[in-house]
């Protein structure tokens, strides 16, 4: 199994942007083969860092995931959301080997 950390810096001001932003991915990854783990938006502490976690078998049903995602016209309309609002500033990811 591998999970994907998404550490995202977002435009605090934009916070409920984002989370429209956030649920609409939950259920496009779920859709095209992934597990996700929830995003967690700024409560307490920096008020513009957000982080979403979500796990696909390999990296191989990852790359597969991107070739899905990539003409899916559902996700295209989400990357397009985050365009428009500019709720997120930069993103950084991360693949992680989970250990139970």
């Amino acid at each position: 199994m591998i999970t994907c950390y998404l550490r995202y810096v977002i435009d605090p001001y934009k916070a409920k942007e984002f989370e429209h932003y956030a649920r609409l991915w939950i259920p496009l990854v779920n859709r095209l083969g992934g597990t996700h783990h929830g995003y967690f938006l700024p409560h307490e502490g920096a008020n513009n860092i957000a982080l979403a976690l979500f796990s696909f078998p390999s990296l191989a049903d990852y790359e597969t995931y991107r070739q899905k995602m990539a003409d899916d016209a559902e996700c295209q309309s989400a990357f397009a959301y985050a365009e428009e609002t500019r709720c997120i500033l930069s993103y950084e990811r991360s693949f992680m080997r989970p250990i139970f």
